[in-house]
């Protein structure tokens, strides 16, 4: 166990850690990072948002990235009664799986909304975002909407929506956490197996009635 925690973290990876002092938006913690990122590109990842992917959503995004050296914003199709819950965007094809960005707006009305292409909380950024969040004004609550500045930034530089290959779980709800439980549970090296038959027995109401004795 204890050779498995000190390996979790690459030689090769530091951590660094930023607190935003107060929940002003998303928009805000990204500023409150830039002292460590200075010039560089990075990513923002939400953890509310698991997205399994082979090879990695991420390295799917970066990869993207290298390619066009631009931001790229992970995106998929939603039903357009749910455009309410995310970041929407205006978008033309432009490759396999690729869209150029031409708008981008925070919850739209499903009946306002450009289309159904949600952003799911994975972004690659340049660091000239910054820039723009810096002069985005507070909305409700005083908060800072990244949806803000990559809409600003739109302006003066070619920003992505990338579809993804992969399974998206929202672990920001009951039900998406629960999926995500038990689809990497399944998956487990150690105990998938014992899952399996666990949930099988469940779903045959055999586990029910070994609970009850």
């Amino acid at each position: 166990m204890l050779a498995l925690l000190q390996n979790l973290l690459p030689k090769n990876v530091n951590c660094i850690y930023i607190r935003q002092a107060e929940a002003l938006g998303l928009g805000h913690a990204v500023l409150c990072a830039r002292p460590v990122l200075e010039d560089e590109p990075f990513a923002v990842i939400l953890a509310d948002d698991l997205l399994d992917g082979n090879p990695p959503v991420m390295k799917q995004m970066v990869d993207t990235y290298d390619y066009y050296r631009c931001s790229v914003l992970g995106v998929q199709d939603v039903p357009r009664d749910e455009v309410k819950s995310y970041g929407v965007v205006a978008s033309r094809p432009v490759a396999d799986r690729i869209d150029q960005i031409s708008a981008i707006v925070e919850k739209p009305n499903p009946e306002e909304a450009p289309s159904t292409l949600a952003v799911v909380g994975r972004y690659i950024l340049t660091p000239r975002i910054f820039h723009h969040l810096e002069k985005v004004k507070p909305g409700a609550g005083g908060e800072i909407q990244l949806t803000d500045g990559i809409a600003s930034l739109l302006a003066e530089e070619q920003v992505l929506a990338y579809r993804y290959d992969g399974v998206r779980y929202d672990c920001g709800s009951k039900l998406g956490y629960l999926e995500a439980t038990v689809a990497f549970g399944l998956r487990h090296p150690e105990i998938g197996a014992d899952f399996a038959a666990y949930l099988e027995a469940m779903a045959t109401n055999d586990g029910f009635r070994k609970t009850e004795k």
